[in-house]
């Protein structure tokens, strides 16, 4: 029985796949039965709540028709293993762990920011309350490691290790990313656009630059392989954490779900923002004094385009974008499975910016 007193179901049997390329669609088709037997390991409330976290199920188990995501961090680590010239089912561990990684992130990430919704449903923590949303990150965290574990030395022991590595980065930037709300606009306490880099590296280029590293890793690549595929995906992991801060200001609704520049209504130290505070001339200047005194987001907006912020964000991210595909040349990987990154990479930073 659950908290509320409805009976516990085994999860659902996963609903229509998300949208993308027929690349993302290969990956999850072929990670989706290892990572539902994982999750059906779990104690039946929590995987319940898991299987509602990836939309699988809805509240009390029925099956549900939710969007678990497009599945880039396991097409990573199925791709990284194919440039080691691995088969996919190589990657599957690592994509499933990575997966769980990513799952548990999310559920505590909307506990600790308080939001209420996620892909259009509530969140783990406004369907079953704070401390199962909390249990359950931690199951699936455990969950993660486990998958690992168990892999065969010395591949096991260093996957392990890798993934410690970038949960390591994760939080770190996870915690500057809710220091930098408490910092001012101005000034020399001010959140600088290095500084953002660092955090964004840490809180999303981490997991996705392991994404890839670790099918390698799984696939028998050499650590020059590996290293270089964990250096392409951090580059990525920014350039994609860049262009949804744009999207935070001027993306459509219909397609964020989000209201139009909700990150400024939020206050949030986004890199278009912090790009525009760091420019000489007065709209920079009229920029912080607006901030300072929490003015309306629509003129917000206008100053961080008028000081250049929305430009100088997305020149950075085909910045980021070329820096991740130069890495992909520093090592010795399978040519098919680069074709496949490649697209991958501009898929993941191609949207209505």
């Amino acid at each position: 029985m659950t908290a509320l007193g409805t009976p516990v179901r085994r999860p659902a049997p996963a609903g229509p796949p998300a949208a993308g390329p027929p690349l993302l669609t290969r990956c999850r088709a072929l990670v989706r039965p290892a990572l539902t037997e994982a999750v059906g390991r779990l104690h039946p409330w929590v995987a319940e709540m898991a299987a509602y976290s990836f939309g699988w199920c809805e509240m009390g188990g029925a099956p549900g028709a939710g969007s678990g995501g497009k599945g880039m961090r396991q097409a990573l680590a199925v791709l990284g293993a194919e440039a080691a010239g691995a088969p996919a089912r190589a990657g599957v561990p690592a994509a499933v762990a990575v997966e769980l990684v990513h799952a548990f992130s999310l559920l505590h990430d909307d506990v600790m920011d308080g939001d209420p919704t996620r892909r259009g449903r509530p969140t783990v923590w406004k369907a079953y309350g704070t401390g199962p949303a909390v249990l359950a990150g931690d199951a699936l965290f455990a969950l993660a490691v486990e998958t690992l574990a168990v892999q065969p030395p010395p591949s096991g022991p260093a996957a392990v290790r890798l993934l410690s590595g970038a949960l390591g980065d994760l939080v770190r930037g996870q915690a500057d990313d809710l220091l930098f709300a408490a910092r001012p606009w101005s000034g020399p306490e001010r959140v600088t656009p290095e500084a953002y880099r660092a955090m964004a590296e840490g809180k999303t280029g981490a997991l996705l630059g392991c994404s890839a590293a670790l099918g390698a890793l799984l696939g028998g690549a050499p650590p020059a392989t590996v290293t270089a595929l964990d250096r392409a995906g951090r580059r990525l992991g920014v350039a994609f954490q860049v262009v949804d801060d744009v999207l935070g200001v001027w993306g459509d609704p219909s397609v964020t779900g989000k209201p139009v520049h909700a990150d400024l209504r939020e206050r949030k130290k986004t890199f278009p923002v912090l790009a525009a505070l760091a420019s000489p001339g007065p709209a920079a200047r009229r920029l912080a004094g607006l901030l300072d005194r929490d003015g309306d987001p629509a003129e917000a907006a206008a100053l961080v385009e008028a000081a250049g912020g929305r430009a100088a964000a997305l020149a950075e991210a085909d910045r980021l974008v070329a820096a991740a595909e130069e890495a992909l040349t520093e090592a010795d990987l399978a040519a098919g499975a680069v074709r496949d990154l490649r697209s991958l990479v501009g898929f993941a930073v191609r949207r209505d910016v």
